[in-house]
């Protein structure tokens, strides 16, 4: 879900018309448009179908989003119609799809969007402000907003502007393996407290427990995302900056070379093992050895305790998990030097829902949105396999039997950032990786780093929108 329009698409959409096939479109949306109808209807669009693809979220709009919220409104005196239009779609595909409604001022009220595409739908005109299409008294006025941790709004929010509701999320932490911690003098609770902290520690294994590689960090172009999400990002945001912001993108500066530094550090130090990096199976392959007990320590999201090591259903099952798997905060690369001064930090990703610019009831739209963050609608959503989601209460409740989502929530969640949605940004993803397996390699940070400036001057369109010295 995080590749660019295609230029195909970009022509069509160039050449589309302006005009509403559906909704109608206008260039300053009035806020209070149909505000007092008494009958109205909406459509609700996702990547999500029964029987397929997302089928739960399918299944929990059809079956009880719909009917609850049809309900609701004729308790409020109003007559309201809603249909759901499924897809089951690639999602490059369904992208574009979207992308040409938008565009041409047709199709759903509501769609689900990945929050990588905010930045750049919201460029093109496709989605505009909630305050906007609703009015910042009735938006702001919402009592969720006050459920969903700033960090996490932030995933559909562009310029500090709400252009959608979140509807889940994710965090990453450090994995640790606590008896091989223990070989090493380590304490059951290891909270690092710097980049320097880790390191010693990872030597420290090294000596005490030979043939166990100390840690692994995510590198090289052969573990994808994987790379930048879990490795690259969450370090760059401990040294104070994010990969964009101020309209320009970290280049050959002194951030990004710290964080190639670590890579160095990690394994040209022989503290994690290269020839993981550069396998095409080398991140299951980092699974399987952390659940065999054979890697001590490894950045990953809540993905792996809810889905790898789970104990019984897991991919790579640890039947101990619960007691010898500990998890900590990423620090900083020192105390108070993370993004916006923080002592740790993390990356979440995650979706959302926007309401479509053309819709003929903002107003309406706006509460069918609203409902469907509910608390009430997130647990239904949610049903019998807990997860992260955007609400804090919701976590709170539906979260406190396991102690690593608890932890998540409760203390990555408040810290975290997101990658930005821009067009540019997979190609961006991919130099990174690039220069992590230059570094992983033998390449020196220095160099991983100007090489990195060239391929980034080419991606994002020149020297001045990138933050470099």
């Amino acid at each position: 879900m995080h590749r660019r329009i295609l230029p195909a698409l970009a022509a069509v959409l160039l050449a589309a018309s302006a005009t509403s096939a559906c909704l109608g479109s206008d260039d300053e949306p009035d806020t209070a448009k149909n505000a007092d109808a008494k009958e109205f209807s909406l459509t609700i669009a996702a990547n999500a179908i029964a029987g397929g693809k997302n089928a739960a979220g399918a299944e929990w709009i059809e079956n009880w989003v719909i009917p609850k919220f049809i309900e609701a409104q004729k308790a409020k005196g109003r007559t309201a119609k809603v249909e759901f239009q499924p897809s089951g779609a690639g999602d490059e595909d369904y992208k574009s799809k979207i992308a040409l409604d938008l565009k041409t001022g047709s199709g759903a009220d509501i769609y689900s969007l990945d929050g990588i595409w905010v930045g750049e739908f919201a460029d093109a005109g496709y989605i505009k402000p909630l305050n906007d299409l609703v009015g910042a008294d009735v938006v702001d006025g919402w009592d969720g907003w006050k459920q969903i941790p700033q960090p996490v709004q932030g995933n559909m929010s562009y310029k500090d502007k709400r252009y959608g509701v979140p509807e889940g999320t994710d965090g990453r932490v450090i994995y640790f393996n606590r008896t091989l911690l223990a070989k090493a003098g380590l304490p059951r609770d290891w909270q690092p407290k710097s980049w320097d902290e880790i390191i010693t520690a990872a030597q420290t294994i090294k000596t005490a427990a030979p043939g166990v590689t100390p840690i692994q960090l995510n590198a090289g172009t052969a573990m994808g995302e994987a790379t930048t999400m879990q490795g690259v990002l969450p370090l760059l945001v401990g040294t104070g900056k994010q990969i964009w912001a101020d309209g320009k993108w970290q280049g050959n500066s002194a951030a990004v070379r710290d964080v190639f530094g670590l890579y160095q550090r990690v394994y040209g130090g022989g503290l994690g093992d290269p020839v993981l990096q550069q396998d095409a199976k080398g991140r299951d392959k980092s699974f399987q050895a952390f659940a065999e007990g054979k890697i001590a320590i490894l950045l990953e999201g809540d993905y792996f305790w809810r889905s790898v090591v789970e104990p019984t259903k897991g991919i790579a099952k640890m039947a101990d998990r619960n007691e010898n798997v500990g998890y900590a905060l990423i620090p900083a690369t020192k105390a108070g030097g993370g993004v916006r001064g923080q002592d740790f930090v993390s990356m979440s990703g995650g979706a959302g829902r926007v309401l479509n610019p053309a819709t003929k009831y903002p107003r309406q739209a706006w509460e069918l949105l609203q409902f469907m963050n509910s608390k009430e609608a997130t647990v239904a959503q949610v049903g019998t396999s807990p997860r992260l989601t955007q609400r804090q209460d919701v976590n709170d409740e539906i979260l406190k039997n396991d102690p690593l989502l608890t932890f998540i929530a409760q203390k990555v969640l408040p810290l975290t950032a997101f990658r930005p949605g821009f067009a540019e940004y997979p190609r961006v993803s991919q130099a990174l990786q690039q220069a992590t397996l230059s570094v992983v390699t033998g390449t020196a940070p220095a160099a991983a780093a100007s090489e990195y400036q060239k391929k980034l001057e080419s991606i994002v369109g020149g020297a001045d929108k990138i933050a470099s010295d």
